[in-house]
């Protein structure tokens, strides 16, 4: 009873987002979870969280903050009123259809404005700047799309004691998951919005990329907006358009060419004064394997006998491969015949895999004729090479062979007839010559 009341009181929230959502036009109703600040030390009993509703608009003046009712589920606390005049929030990937299974994603937190530490951001922070505009209630709020394809940073900002925010930076990436192929050049979508009305967006910017993956950590790079410079480059062939970083606020790293070791997450970072905003994104460099098998062609065998092939996967990234072996015989039919022995993984210079896999072909059960293929199966798709085996000593010969060993009797048969005649001709010829001699 418990959890069909759960149920319901869900559907009726979702209903409710969703009408509220067309009577307000294309910017939706989202369901988030405000995470609580955790008071003192030690461990939570359990969710540090609350349910709630950010209503989104591109204009203040669309906002009637008294007119809303707050669903039983969510505290009337926990309802925002959010202008967004860049519309960054009103994506329609943020707006499933009715009835989705699928929502966005959606999780608030408090923040509190502070100076950056970062050397690169600290030259955005002029004393002059009055505090007074920091004293106010400030929100980071962190999407991704019901499709998982876009994830959005939002901060936001609203006078003490209110719920109408305005939004002042949103950070947007498109290539929240990117796989490339080996020496492709690689785009990481990343772009921002800085709130012109905000005071805290008249002292530059700077935009920072980092790269991590299994523990390990690098900077990318590091450009300072207000010096126009690019302080740091630690990855070779990295760069912006900084044209359209300064026209548009578009931060996207460019990679010209996709290496091995490119592959992790990358944190796209954009600081403001006092603010920072960021978002993740994964690359997979992913390149297939190519097959060879040794020896080929395959040397001609008798039945019985045990053939040793060795199937040759290299080139490859990530690690992850699976070889094995098939056998399609004259009749069509395909055998598995298992992976074989695998040697371990090796690394090459350019920081892709290879491996092998050596085969003990067994020939008494395959038939007359077939073909022996090497399988890999990859991330990056399926690879197969094939060779064709020929078996002698087979009991029963086709058709075909036994007509064919008829057709090479009966030449061999006029051969020995033909030489037969001319010898028995040349030697009468010689004997008659003599005769006459004699008389």
């Amino acid at each position: 009873m418990t959890s069909f009341s759960t149920i319901y009181k869900l559907s009726l929230i979702a209903f409710t987002c969703f009408i509220q959502a067309e009577a307000h036009g294309s910017c939706p109703v989202l369901e988030c979870w405000f995470m609580k600040e955790k008071v003192g030390g030690g461990l939570s009993g359990g969710p540090n969280q609350d349910k709630s509703l950010l209503y989104v608009h591109k204009h203040a003046d669309s906002h009637r903050a008294e007119s809303h009712d707050a669903p039983l589920e969510v505290n009337p606390d926990r309802l925002y009123f959010v202008t967004d005049p860049a519309a960054t929030l009103c994506h329609r990937s943020l707006n499933p259809r009715r009835g989705s299974s699928n929502k966005p994603m959606c999780e608030i937190n408090p923040l509190h404005p502070q100076p950056s530490t970062l050397e690169l951001a600290v030259p955005l922070t002029e004393p002059a700047l009055s505090p007074i505009y920091l004293h106010a209630d400030w929100l980071s709020t962190a999407l991704q799309s019901f499709d998982k394809t876009m994830s959005i940073s939002a901060i936001t900002r609203a006078p003490t004691g209110t719920k109408e925010h305005d939004v002042i930076l949103t950070l947007t990436t498109k290539t929240v998951l990117v796989q490339s192929r080996l020496g492709a050049p690689v785009l990481l979508d990343c772009s921002f919005w800085a709130n012109p009305s905000s005071p805290l967006t008249g002292t530059g910017f700077a935009v920072e990329w980092r790269y991590q993956f299994r523990g390990d950590g690098r900077l990318v790079l590091a450009y300072d907006g207000k010096s126009d410079r690019l302080s740091h480059t630690g990855e070779e062939g990295a760069t912006l358009d900084f044209e359209a970083l300064h026209g548009r606020g578009n931060a996207s790293l460019i990679l010209q060419e996709a290496k091995v070791h490119h592959s992790g997450i990358y944190i796209c970072s954009v600081y403001l004064p006092y603010l920072q905003a960021q978002v993740a994104m994964e690359l997979q460099v992913v390149e297939p394997p190519s097959l060879s098998i040794h020896p080929s062609p395959l040397p001609l065998t008798a039945q019985g006998q045990t053939i040793n092939i060795q199937c040759e996967a290299s080139g490859f990234a990530p690690l992850s491969l699976d070889l094995h072996w098939e056998f399609k015989g004259a009749d069509g039919k395909t055998k598995v015949l298992g992976s074989g022995s695998l040697s371990s993984h090796r690394q090459l210079w350019d920081g892709t895999y290879t491996q092998s896999s050596r085969l003990e072909l067994d020939t008494a059960d395959l038939g007359r004729a077939g073909e022996v293929a090497c399988v890999g199966v990859h991330p990056g798709g399926t690879r197969r090479v094939s060779v064709e085996i020929n078996l002698i000593g087979f009991s029963s010969p086709s058709i075909e062979d036994s007509m064919a060993m008829v057709g090479v009797a009966l030449v061999l048969y006029g051969l020995i007839k033909l030489v037969s005649w001319s010898f028995s001709g040349s030697g009468s010829d010689e004997a008659a010559t003599q005769q006459k001699k004699n008389e």
